[in-house]
């Protein structure tokens, strides 16, 4: 008999407090809450009990006895009004938002459907029992504090963000234990901590590994959700990346990455979930309160407000889904000791209630957590709704994710026209984006690749699309890659298309790595990693998207370009600026904090900045620290070599550091170039020159 007594309305979720644990589960529009146990199997309910007390929409109750280990799940009992907004159906056993860790998985069968599935109407309701296609909650116990793990807490200028996949980077890597490959513990393996400190990186941004679907689409296609975009819990780690080490392989690899120096960042999709839209299942939030989780049509509550593409939106609005987005961050800042967050469709947590605002309660109220507010935010500033496009919009204390760098990256090397100022704007840190929110250079994330597109071998390797194996039709994915395949689409023999290629690749990642803000790297882009042209493979468990550490492309210096590169960016402060460049002049003589240089010998004018099929030009900057040291960055992104002439205004002499068109970025030749002198610069080549002065300029 198991004794229970009434408990109390918070904390919410399942919480042992050494004799029994606390039950608290939120619904504002239930009329009964029923907590189910199971056994130790997940495939028995051994107890079904009716949580006792209603305490400001918090059902919760207390149940002595009962110990760490413990599955369970509710099943919550309202009205069944789909025309109101309301899907209650006590059939349906039903997760735990706040559930720490996950057992088993969801095994799709039309019984997790609240609605009769098939049916010709959408409000016949189901009564098949779903408990036995549901992953359950387990009780965990308490948290030990954390006290030996300090935060790095690098500033954003002086960061390198390495975007990764749990299984993807450490799947193939022949330094790992086969037992731990694409497991948590395999990202603080020596093996893979090791290449990510010779790289240079400092922080490693994972895909979700907040627990997450295989959509059932893709299933029965026998593919899987690879990427993790369709979250099912924002507490639990993904089961599939446990291991035999479980949870604390995942605790153990973030304290190894810190120790390296490493801070480790979380993609979180907050924006939606995978209960897709009103035809799809009742695994979690639309059972135990639909129509206070979910963004609803007002005229037509029946129906989902979709800001996301995915069906559904969640209504961060609401407070008690706001504090669920907030305690989940604050376990994984707590319990974890992750370093920060990337916000998948940012825009839509800012909709307050339908429009965005750099004003929204949420962002507010991470602004003054004492916790949310010391870690790094970073947004995907976009979701597809109306006036979803929000890069510049986030508040102070945001950075974002600057699609309008990569763009003109990629366009200013593929050779189009009206490229430069827009690459400029980049270079500087895009002032004009970030400025008037008060925000500084490192605002400015920027990025050639990312997860979703094409890795950089294959920006520079395919011009269309090639997701087939998506099973999709090739349809999915974006049309606007910004690529060019030099002459044959994917692989070649021709050793001058891949000659070719190898530069375009150095001059890209050159051009993210001198640029003021923020670089973030794709796992994978410093060994030439290829997804085959496929430019969203987000359901490709296989090599397609592991990095394949076996094989260098046929570019064997590349790793050592990036490793030289980061190399350049840390020594020199002129890379990393506190504040924005402007064109001040800091010095006597007419020595400004940037110069933009023509190849003739004089600085830009409006009509140099005017010629839209100008593909040359000279960024010569200083840094805001007192060492006064002078950078200078050639570009040609012509198809013939020029002779580039120095303007004197920047002085002299001029020592080069770093050549795309050496293999592993070191220069063939050192001389020092004179003031006013003379620079040969190929074809398609960036070069970066140094000087340094007695004085601090800058």
């Amino acid at each position: 008999m198991i004794a229970l007594d009434d408990g109390a309305a918070g904390p919410l979720g399942a919480h042992f407090d050494g004799r029994g644990v606390n039950f608290a589960l939120f619904s504002a529009h239930a009329t009964a809450v029923d907590l189910c146990l199971f056994d130790p199997t997940g495939r028995v309910q051994t107890d079904v009990v009716r949580l006792p007390r209603r305490s400001d929409d918090v059902w919760h109750g207390y149940l002595a006895g009962v110990l760490p280990g413990q599955l369970y799940g509710y099943r919550v009992h309202g009205p069944w009004e789909p025309a109101r907004g309301h899907r209650f159906n006590p059939h349906k056993l039903l997760l735990d938002p706040y559930a720490r860790e996950l057992h088993g998985r969801v095994r799709w069968h039309d019984a997790l459907y609240a609605y009769r599935r098939g049916s010709h109407r959408e409000d016949v309701l189901d009564r098949r029992d779903s408990a036995p296609m549901m992953p359950k909650g387990v009780v965990t116990a308490p948290e030990a504090p954390v006290h030996d793990d300090p935060p790095l807490r690098y500033p954003l200028v002086d960061s390198v963000i390495y975007e990764a996949h749990v299984r993807a980077l450490t799947q193939t890597h022949p330094g790992v234990p086969l037992p731990w490959r694409g497991t948590y513990a395999a990202l603080g393996h020596p093996a893979v901590v090791d290449h990510l400190v010779r790289l240079g990186v400092t922080a490693v941004e994972l895909l979700p590994i907040q627990a997450f679907v295989d959509d059932r689409f893709l299933v029965e296609r026998d593919l899987t959700n690879f990427w993790g975009y369709s979250p099912l819990n924002y507490f639990a780690p993904e089961p599939r990346y446990l291991g035999p080490a479980g949870a604390a392989g995942l605790k153990a690899a973030i304290r190894q990455l810190h120790a390296a120096g490493i801070e480790v960042l979380m993609d979180v999709v907050y924006n939606h979930t995978c209960e897709a839209d009103r035809t799809g299942p009742s695994l979690s939030f639309r059972g135990i309160d639909n129509a206070s989780y979910y963004k609803l049509q007002p005229d037509d509550p029946r129906r989902d407000i979709d800001c996301t593409g995915c069906g559904n939106t969640l209504d961060v609005a609401v407070p008690r889904v706001m504090q669920m987005v907030l305690d989940s961050l604050r376990h994984w800042v707590e319990a974890y000791r992750v370093d920060g967050f990337r916000f998948d469709l940012a825009s839509s947590l800012a909709r307050s209630p339908h429009d965005f605002t750099p004003r929204a309660a949420v962002l507010q109220a991470i602004a003054q957590d004492p916790v949310l507010s010391r870690v790094k935010l970073i947004a995907e500033p976009w979701d597809i709704g109306m006036g979803g496009y929000q890069l510049g919009g986030f508040p102070v204390g945001w950075s974002d994710w600057n699609d309008q760098f990569r763009d003109a990256a990629r366009g200013f090397w593929r050779g189009d026209a009206g490229q430069l100022p827009k690459l400029t704007q980049g270079l500087t840190g895009s002032k004009e984006i970030f400025s008037a929110s008060g925000r500084g250079p490192g605002a400015s994330i920027n990025f050639i690749a990312s997860h979703d597109g094409y890795t950089l071998a294959d920006v520079v390797a395919y011009e269309e699309k090639h997701n087939e194996a998506n099973g999709e039709g090739n349809r999915d994915g974006h049309g606007h890659n910004v690529s060019r395949n030099y002459g044959v689409e994917g692989p070649t023999d021709d050793p001058a298309i891949l000659g070719l290629r190898a530069r375009q690749k150095r001059n890209l990642l050159a051009t993210i790595l001198l640029a003021q803000g923020a670089p973030m790297l794709l796992m994978g882009d410093e060994r030439s990693r290829t997804q085959g042209g496929n430019n969203n493979a987000y359901c490709q468990d296989n090599p397609t998207s592991w990095v394949d550490w076996e094989n260098d492309h046929g570019d064997p210096a590349l790793t050592e370009f990036v490793r030289n590169l980061l190399g350049l960016r840390r020594d020199h402060r002129a890379l990393r600026r506190r504040k924005f460049l402007t064109g001040e002049t800091v010095a006597p003589g007419g020595l400004k904090d940037v110069h933009w240089l023509s190849p003739c010998g004089a600085e830009m004018d409006d009509g140099a900045w005017g010629d839209g099929e100008r593909r040359a030009f000279g960024m010569q900057i200083g840094n805001d620290a007192p060492d006064g040291r002078r950078l200078l960055i050639l570009a040609n992104a012509g198809e013939v070599a020029l002779d580039f002439q120095l303007a004197r205004v920047i002085g002299g002499p001029w020592t080069p550091l770093f050549d795309t068109t050496a293999g592993d970025g070191r220069p063939v030749a050192r001389e020092a170039v004179r003031s006013g002198g003379t620079v040969r610069l190929p074809e398609r080549s960036l070069l970066v020159l140094a000087r340094s002065v007695a004085r601090r300029e800058g």
